[in-house]
């Protein structure tokens, strides 16, 4: 009975914070489609600052819980600039926490709501969440001959030409790096040798994909202010052996079975990057050479006090509860009513279903 009452207890740890970032959804989504219908009338610009504004107290919410609630420490090298700025972010990519550290760094500049992603082309599936990155200005891709040039470089420029601003999130290594996963690490370090011209075999990282990172930067060379290169390593995923192992999951995270996260940071001006496509091919994979060195001495030190950090200055990086309480209770607020009459039960559960449905379509037929 107490081992029941104990592993309960744990799951509710990652139930509760899932519960409410789900169950807020609706009512989110029935915010963006009022202040859509309302900006029919107005210019573009409008309609997407307003959008920005929304969005960032959802993720500041979601903010809430995976850094003021789990209590995770942030460690941060580098210098995060104070100002907003348009970038392209590329980072390392280990699990789905990923995605979230691009939101405590956005945070940060209070840039968060200018997050748009490039995803993978399965996730346009998530109901709700699928079809609302998408017209947040987020990009669909589809790997290797599959992958729509045009139509990614149509949708950045759409963005652009109205002056969005950019905060595009890319994880150029495609999929995630998992040291269990022996295969992918080796097909990986295969492609590397395979493409020649002496790209270095990575251990820690797996060798980048420069296509959507180039087109990305390529199309918006003139709206963009720098490429953040981003390295990331979760304190707690050494084994007793001292191997590495996997990331946490987000229901790990917010189990909070990691106590620290280090982020590496870099900024690199825009007209550093090269827009050639050989030389900018060779450009980002030295980028990830110095994660793989970053991640390599962080793992693998033969000096104990230098393995779990990175090299040189860091700072510990606390999020206030203020960022991030008053989205939970405005999002919280909206949310209780729905549920607590049989009308209001219903518009919750249709807007479930047929937001669903709506954006399936959306994201699958419009021109």
């Amino acid at each position: 009975m107490l081992l029941s009452l104990v592993v309960h207890t744990y799951s509710l740890r990652y139930w509760f914070p899932a519960a409410v970032m789900l169950g807020t959804a609706p009512a989110y989504l029935l915010s963006w489609v009022a202040w859509r219908l309302l900006s029919c009338v107005l210019p573009c610009r409008f309609y997407h600052a307003i959008d920005d504004r929304i969005y960032s107290v959802y993720q500041s919410m979601v903010l809430f819980f995976f850094e003021n609630y789990t209590g995770v420490e942030v460690v941060i090298y580098g210098d995060i600039p104070k100002k907003k700025e348009n970038v392209v972010y590329l980072s390392n990519h280990q699990c789905t926490v990923d995605w979230i550290i691009a939101d405590m760094l956005a945070i940060r500049q209070d840039a968060l709501g200018h997050l748009r992603y490039v995803l993978k082309d399965g996730l346009r599936w998530l109901p709700l969440y699928g079809w609302y990155f998408s017209q947040h200005g987020g990009v669909y891709v589809k790997r290797s001959a599959k992958f729509d040039e045009k139509a990614m470089k149509n949708k950045l420029l759409s963005q652009t030409k109205i002056g969005t601003p950019m905060y595009l999130v890319i994880f150029p290594e495609g999929t995630r790096y998992n040291p269990d996963l022996r295969k992918v690490i080796s097909d990986s370090q295969a492609f590397a040798k395979k493409e020649g011209e002496g790209l270095a075999v990575l251990k820690h990282v797996l060798t980048p994909r420069m296509k959507a990172a180039h087109i990305a930067i390529e199309t918006m060379k003139g709206h963009l202010d720098a490429v953040y290169d981003v390295t990331v390593a979760y304190e707690g995923t050494v084994d007793a052996r001292g191997q590495r192992g996997a990331a946490p999951s987000m229901p790990e995270f917010l189990c909070k079975e990691c106590p620290r996260v280090h982020i590496y940071f870099e900024r690199v001006d825009v007209k550093e990057v090269p827009q050639e496509t050989v030389f900018f091919r060779r450009w980002l994979h030295e980028r990830f050479e110095i994660k793989d060195r970053l991640l390599t001495s962080f793992y693998e030190s033969e000096e104990p006090e230098k393995r779990n950090k990175f090299p040189g200055e860091s700072r510990r990086s606390p999020l206030s509860i203020k960022k991030t309480l008053p989205s939970l209770l405005i999002l919280g607020g909206l949310t209780l009513p729905m549920l607590l009459t049989e009308s209001g039960r219903k518009l919750y559960i249709n807007t479930w279903v047929y937001g669903t449905l709506a954006g399936w379509l959306w994201v699958n037929f419009r021109p």
